[in-house]
């Protein structure tokens, strides 16, 4: 769940001392830490080995408290290249085992290179930080009157409670830039002089930032949906409403073309109609599906998640849970299994840690509006042209409210660093357009678009055979096209 001004320049060396330490021996072990750790056991599996590694809590004291990152690695098995880091985005997302995700990319890529898979600093078997927040609370929509949106803001006001008190001590080291240097951190423990990366969306924008930062340390970067360096912010998301209206509208086409199959109209007039039925009826009265209460703060967020991805195995995963919503309308409804398993997990503590990880790392980069009355204007002002995505694109975030303020500015993103952007023409979280942007910033750098695609994150996941094939092609050669590609 996916991303200000551009500041003056501000780089590692001129914003904390690091000081020149000799580089760690990791003690590479097997990746398993017990019976009931699925985890580890997959790794394991495909011949991972597991390490933990020593940073800096904060680099302006090098020598000071210490924090743990946690480590994977799958060694090539010919021509070794050298070593890829790989980061899923989030931020706040795990990388442990990115090395298994999207198998047949990385089989491909693994042949040739070290895949490193790493949590980040205060993520996942990383060393933690848990706010202990009782539901998935960001994003949370709006709603349609000025008491549902208080509702919103006091959600948001209570998350930036938990997480002081919960974490207070360490907030002010969580950020992106910190990140990168970790990153650096890691590069220097494997023994690389450069190192390369592969980032998915928010993992894009760190993968900039350390392009920034550490100049000359990189060997051949892919950054997949890309995220506009000069608008990341708390409110990274407020302008991917007209997109998402528009794959809406055409998730609605491929759905009115199979009403024998989900009953949700015969026009997209008509499958868009059952939609606005479900937002209406939550304005007053929660869905019940599967024993959780399903209002207005939810619906967006749902529709939101589930309009990523164009492929028809996606789009009828959609079709079905607006269909659960749209039965929920006449009483409660018992949903299809992995429905049900998504509402489980937005509304319980599951996702405490990925939502307190995320939310500390976005408000430690860049400053939000503290006023709520900011948020609501902008969402009445939008609405009647993005009237389903507007609530949750534009709202307020645990931002407004967060107790520290970051603690370096913004990373300007100014160099001419070799990358390749990739990108689908219609991603509904990181705009098209952020591609152009961040190639002008990394002057060295490529695009690759997939016409058409309505995804978020390309190679390896999209299953475009002309996109993949240009990725593996530069990460093998490590030259990049003489031109941006279109496939």
């Amino acid at each position: 769940m996916k991303l200000l001004l551009a500041l003056a320049l501000v780089c590692a060396s001129t914003s904390t001392a690091v000081v020149a330490q000799a580089a760690p021996v990791l003690d590479w072990h097997q990746c398993t830490l017990n019976a009931d750790d699925e985890e580890g056991k997959a790794l394991d599996a495909a011949g991972a080995q597991c390490a933990e590694l020593k940073v800096p809590l904060d680099y302006s004291r090098p020598t000071g408290p210490k924090i743990t990152l946690a480590m994977s690695r799958i060694k090539a098995t010919e021509n070794r290249i050298g070593a890829l880091v790989l980061n899923n985005g989030g931020p706040g997302g795990t990388g442990l085992s990115a090395a298994l995700d999207r198998p047949e990319a990385m089989q491909t890529v693994g042949k040739r290179f070290d895949l490193i898979g790493l949590d980040p600093r205060f993520v996942g078997r990383s060393t933690p930080i848990d706010c202990k927040l009782p539901f998935a609370g960001w994003p949370w929509a709006s709603g349609s009157t000025q008491a549902s949106y208080a509702r919103d803001v006091a959600i948001q006001a209570d998350i930036a409670k938990r997480c002081t008190a919960e974490a207070g001590s360490v907030l002010q080291y969580v950020n992106t830039r910190n990140t990168a240097r970790d990153l650096d951190q890691v590069r220097s423990a494997l023994g690389e002089q450069k190192v390369s990366y592969l980032g998915y969306s928010y993992g894009s924008h760190l993968g900039a930032v350390y392009l920034q930062m550490f100049q000359g340390r990189t060997d051949r970067v892919v950054l997949d949906g890309p995220v506009n360096p000069a608008t990341y912010s708390p409110r990274l998301l407020q302008p991917t409403g007209p997109v998402n209206e528009d794959n809406l509208r055409a998730w609605a086409t491929w759905a009115a073309a199979r009403n024998s199959t989900y009953q949700l109209g015969a026009t997209t007039r008509q499958v868009l109609a059952s939609i606005d039925r479900v937002y209406r009826h939550v304005r007053t009265t929660d869905l019940e599906i599967g024993g959780h209460k399903v209002g207005e703060g939810l619906v967006p967020m749902l529709l939101f998640v589930s309009m990523n991805d164009d492929r028809d195995p996606a789009r009828a995963d959609a079709a079905v849970l607006v269909q659960t919503l749209v039965k929920a309308i006449d009483g409660p409804v018992e949903p299809r299994a992995d429905v049900g398993e998504l509402l489980d997990l937005i509304l319980s503590p599951a996702m405490s840690q990925t939502i307190s990880a995320q939310t500390a790392i976005v408000c430690g980069d860049a400053t939000a509006p503290r006023d709520p009355q900011v948020y609501w204007r902008d969402i009445q002002a939008h609405r009647s042209r993005e009237p389903h995505y507007a609530p949750i694109t534009r709202t307020i975030s645990p931002c407004a409210f967060w107790p520290v303020k970051p603690q370096e500015a913004p990373t300007r993103i100014a160099n001419a660093e070799h990358a390749l952007i990739v990108g689908g023409e219609y991603d509904p979280r990181t705009l098209h357009e952020n591609a152009a942007v961040l190639k002008k910033s990394i002057s060295g750098s490529r695009t690759l678009t997939v016409a058409g695609a309505r995804k978020h994150g390309i190679f390896g996941e999209y299953g475009n055979v002309c996109a993949d094939q240009k990725v593996v092609s530069y990460l093998f050669s490590g030259e990049l096209p003489a031109t941006d590609q279109v496939c």
